[in-house]
């Protein structure tokens, strides 16, 4: 079996976590902090629009794939992916915009919330 889906919003989210990752080296390198975040507020605003991508996109690809291996419908997988890569793309322009609230930064997490929830029901429901 070939996860197809899985493979395409892989590709793309790992295409985005290496845009955010640069965005953290950029920087880091401007304002000269080689660990941490120091007391540079867009740094630690970048080094959290990167560690809040990488502590949820894992866990949705897994459930992802886990969807497309027991052949869920194609609908099904598109709407988890999809909510999946809404919802960290709204939450880095949020978070890029202000490190407050921002009505992006809420439907984004809104967004991720939803594809946990709903693929987690999706493979219950298998």
């Amino acid at each position: 079996m070939t996860l197809t889906v899985t493979s395409f919003y892989a590709a793309i989210l790992a295409l985005f976590y290496v845009v955010l990752a640069a965005l953290v080296i950029r920087q880091r390198f401007k304002h000269r902090v080689g660990l941490g975040t120091g007391t540079e507020p867009q740094l630690l605003q970048t080094v959290r629009m990167h560690g809040n991508f990488a502590e949820y996109v894992p866990f949705l690809l897994i459930l992802l794939a886990l969807l497309e291996i027991q052949q869920s419908p194609l609908w099904q997988l598109h709407l988890v992916a999809g909510l999946t890569l809404a919802g960290r793309l709204l939450h880095a322009i949020g978070l890029w915009r202000s490190s407050g609230t921002s009505v992006p930064r809420f439907f984004g997490m809104i967004s991720t919330f939803t594809a946990l929830i709903v693929g987690a029901v999706f493979l219950l429901m298998k």
